[in-house]
């Protein structure tokens, strides 16, 4: 029976999996797993792989448990979509390494006789100031202003943080394929219902939160766990978000 463990945003540090703060891997293998919700952060240079990248990510290949990720909005989606596609436990995914692999969105995965829902993407919530385009002068005149949030085109953001029509159609496909029925759904936002509970009014909607709340007011699930919000918190019977903390679910 295969160990499953899950964790919030990372945003490219890992060294939350060291042995020293994950003492349980000392008992995992391969077949074992940690799933990331989201801003898993080391698919992210827009000129490829870095070198800082490489090595964390061959740290993790190293590992003896499987890392499983879906994507935040804080990630290269240019590259992602750039990646070969495979089938894995009976959903779409983007292998890293052979065992650091991209959980596609709107995909069920059978792990271990579980059913898991997935559903990558955000809206960012630090683009007050704006997307600029490479090469804006106000680059430069921002860069040390700790009051301006804004993100470049491209170098720190991606359109690609929200979802096309044709993944959220794909989900809600895959979804009638399972009678609107599974164990777990993991997505790195919430629904519109839940992410005003949250943000007291702070967040708005959108086509994800939309779509999500779509799906949760007809979907049967046991548990829904989130990322985006960076709090370990349980919102309701049925709803978690995770940041930093790391729990085990079967």
């Amino acid at each position: 029976m295969s160990k499953i463990y899950i964790t919030g945003d990372t945003h490219g540090d890992v060294r939350r999996f060291n042995t020293e703060s994950f003492f349980e891997q000392k008992e995992m293998t391969k077949n074992d797993y940690v799933i990331i919700l989201g801003d898993f952060g080391l698919v992210w240079d827009y000129k490829g792989e870095s070198r800082e990248e490489r090595n964390w990510l061959n740290w993790l290949e190293d590992k003896p448990f499987t890392t499983l990720f879906i994507d935040g909005n804080h990630e290269n989606h240019d590259r992602l979509r750039e990646m070969p596609v495979e089938i894995w436990n009976g959903g779409k995914v983007h292998k890293i390494r052979p065992s650091v692999i991209h959980l596609m969105r709107g995909q069920v995965f059978n792990i271990d006789g579980l059913k898991i829902f997935t559903f990558g993407g955000a809206s960012s919530h630090d683009i007050k100031d704006g997307i600029l385009e490479p090469g804006d002068p106000k680059i430069k005149r921002w860069w040390k202003d700790n009051t301006k949030l804004f993100r470049i085109n491209k170098r720190s953001w991606w359109e690609g943080e929200l979802p096309t029509k044709q993944e959220m159609a794909e989900g809600l496909v895959n979804l009638e394929k399972n009678s609107w029925k599974v164990d777990y759904v993991m997505t790195h936002c919430t629904s519109s219902s839940t992410t005003s509970v949250i943000g007291e009014g702070l967040y708005g909607q959108d086509v994800l939160t939309n779509y999500l709340q779509e799906i949760k007011d007809k979907l049967k699930y046991k548990k829904w766990f989130f990322g985006h919000h960076h709090m370990d918190k349980q919102i309701n019977a049925e709803e978690i978000c995770l940041f930093e903390q790391i729990i085990r679910i079967k």
